[in-house]
């Protein structure tokens, strides 16, 4: 069991030097579970350091999956209501003819909204990232200080980022684990930068209830912020290399 740094630059080189080895659980969360049980980590979903001071996340080099950062429903009141009524699509999913919206916006580019004509995409402003149509930009958005809030709630704590190379694919995925930094300090300005390249996404996930009181209204399933797995250290300010 690690509980200091030191502990955990001691193992890891261990780990490294051991070279390829086989995932010990298929699929995205193969890599942290089996960096986990290399280190004596027992798994956990609490808000909580892994070890000492530190929250443990690994990623695979140069990987394309994706990982939500947070969830953040856009500002005024009833945002999501608006948006779904004006841009969002009838599905097969529901028995009546009730709008859903889902999409995945970036910065750098409009994205088609199924078959409506309609197209959307984020819009960075010095007082908040919008939502721009085809028309122009809506007065739906996220303010600065909410984004902020709502990243350095998530990520309160120290991080230490292990990278693997990886090769194969389910329960035959392997990993070479290299590099470790250790990690701090939420970077706005980075994350604005990433956003604006389109490096950061937001997904609308706005549905309707199925049934009940509420059957045919708005059903926020979350709408998040998500990054590559890759880009995620991207967004501290301090990034040591300690292993």
């Amino acid at each position: 069991m690690i509980e200091t740094l030191e502990d955990f630059i001691r193992e890891y080189t261990k780990i490294k030097e051991i070279g390829w080895i086989r995932t010990h659980r298929s699929g995205p969360t193969g890599i942290g579970k089996t960096l986990e049980d290399l280190l004596g980590i027992p798994e956990n979903n609490l808000d909580e350091p892994d070890f000492g001071e530190y929250e443990l996340k690994s990623c695979r080099i140069n990987s394309q999956s994706m990982l939500t950062m947070f969830t953040r429903a856009p500002q005024p009141a009833r945002a999501n209501t608006y948006l779904r009524e004006k841009y969002g699509y009838s599905s097969s999913v529901y028995d009546n003819d009730e709008k859903v919206l889902h999409s995945t916006l970036s910065a750098d580019r409009f994205t088609p909204i199924a078959d409506t004509g309609n197209k959307l995409k984020i819009c960075c402003q010095d007082d908040g990232i919008y939502i721009e149509s085809q028309d122009g930009i809506e007065n739906i958005f996220w303010s600065r200080e909410a984004l902020k809030k709502c990243f350095e709630k998530k990520y309160k704590n120290k991080f230490v980022y292990a990278k693997a190379l990886n090769e194969g694919t389910g329960a035959d995925e392997r990993f070479q684990f290299i590099d470790a930094f250790e990690v701090s300090g939420f970077d706005y300005d980075a994350f604005i930068k990433l956003l604006e390249a389109g490096k950061i996404y937001v997904d609308l996930r706005i549905g309707q209830y199925h049934s009940g009181k509420n059957k045919g209204k708005t059903h926020d399933h979350g709408t998040g912020f998500r990054i590559k797995e890759s880009d995620q250290p991207l967004l501290f300010k301090i990034q040591n290399k300690i292993v």
